[in-house]
């Protein structure tokens, strides 16, 4: 049944959230560094005892099944969720829900052996560790195909030897699932590479210099250099030369999760702007008073509206089909029209906050930045426009007549043949 109506049990929990988030979780920005930086004393002082808040409420990685401890929400509770406590970035760690553990340990729950899913799985689902996904290179761009990046099998172990670029939160990382090529002669290009835990203290790995973009808290995108490193043959994840089909595991709810996170902050840029608009004055009235900043207004509520629809038609797929495969047209849409809507709200914000808009005292050149990000990642915004309508046009058989059955002088002689006259 098609609903628009969130079950009261549930709202009474989205509302806690956002009452929670907003006075407790969002002073964190303005004070701590990375929020995955969980080695400062100052996390251990402040976020987990909000942790703890939120696992004794039930709220804790809810994206996971009862038998690794969470609700085993679906997608559309998951994504309502996301909208909440997306509003602040230590949000989604508070609520055990961050990127790139959550896919990580998807695909740890999923590929793992017993013993692998006691040292890795465990930790990183109570965030005692987290993790890096260390796949593109700094020469291949958004092609897979591309990746050099090599494992060997010698004796009882791999010996894994190249680059990763751009590796999210490598620095703080104690395991890194690494996507590495094993047959470089398949005669299917999909079926060459392979996925794989590695062991942050596993010697060999070299950090060859973290990079960051402006506004966050600090560099935490990695170039790194696996100088032979060698792990257990036990240590691939999954059936060699199924990393593609391992990748996917993790990457269609966690689009629909960074995608009412981009919401949450979008939305958060225009509640300011509302406050900014209404307490400026010129030429005689306020800011909110004039035309053209309504319009603007306007533009952005409606962007919003379109994209949270949008997004949680997706997420109610996803929980209808279980199956990520039958509704990639919905999710590649999602991905495509999060950054722009982003980029747009964000700018407006800073528009209209005037040279106070533009200085770094305001979030709002770091979460236009952000625009630009999400948008490069997962995969940039036209690969994503490619399946949207690849999947249109897939079963679309052209007109065998150079003029299609639509012209008008045959759709008449078409009507005028049901519909004759008397």
């Amino acid at each position: 049944m098609w609903s628009f109506q969130t079950d009261p049990d549930f709202q009474a929990e989205l509302d806690w959230i956002r009452r929670f988030v907003d006075a407790e979780v969002e002073p964190l920005d303005s004070l701590l560094g990375s929020q995955w930086n969980i080695h400062d004393i100052r996390f251990q002082k402040y976020v987990r005892p909000l942790q703890e808040q939120v696992k004794q409420r039930g709220l804790w990685a809810c994206h996971l099944g009862p038998e690794l401890g969470g609700k085993g929400y679906g997608q559309l509770k998951l994504a309502l969720m996301n909208e909440q406590f997306g509003r602040s970035r230590f949000g989604p760690i508070v609520f055990g829900a961050q990127a790139p553990d959550t896919g990580n340990s998807e695909i740890l729950a999923h590929y793992g052996t017993p013993e692998q899913k006691e040292r890795f799985l465990t930790p990183l689902l109570n965030n005692d560790i987290v993790s890096c996904f260390a796949m593109t290179e700094p020469h291949g761009g958004s092609d897979p195909l591309l990746l050099k990046t090599q494992a060997i099998a010698d004796g009882g172990e791999w010996v894994i030897t190249g680059e990763k670029w751009f590796a999210s939160n490598a620095r703080f990382a104690s395991v890194f699932i690494v996507m590495a090529v094993t047959d470089p002669d398949a005669e299917n290009p999909y079926r060459s590479m392979s996925m794989f835990i590695v062991p942050a203290e596993t010697p060999g790995i070299e950090f060859v210099r973290d990079y960051t973009y402006f506004g966050q808290a600090e560099p935490e995108h990695a170039h790194l250099r696996f100088n032979a490193v060698r792990i257990p043959k036990d240590h691939m994840l999954g059936e060699k030369g199924e990393a593609f089909t391992v990748a996917q595991v993790r990457l269609g709810g966690g689009r629909l999760h960074h995608a009412m996170r981009a919401l949450a902050e979008a939305t958060k840029c225009l509640d300011l702007t509302c406050q900014r608009v209404a307490s400026r004055f010129t030429k005689g009235e306020r800011l909110s008073e004039k035309q053209m900043v309504q319009e603007k207004l306007a533009d952005c509520w409606i962007q919003l509206r379109q994209f949270r629809l949008l997004t949680l038609e997706a997420a109610w797929l996803a929980d209808e089909s279980k199956d990520w495969k039958a509704i990639k047209q919905n999710i590649a849409a999602v991905k495509v029209m999060m950054p722009k809507v982003l980029h747009d709200v964000s700018s407006t914000a800073l528009h209209l906050h005037g040279s106070l808009g533009l200085s770094t005292e305001m979030p709002f050149s770091y979460h236009l930045m952000n625009s630009y990000m999400i948008g490069l990642a997962d995969g940039p915004t036209e690969v994503h426009k490619l399946t949207v309508a690849k999947e249109m046009l897939r079963d679309i058989e052209p007109p065998a007549d150079q003029f299609p059955d639509y012209i008008y002088h045959k759709a008449r002689a078409q009507a005028e043949l049901k519909y004759p006259a008397d």
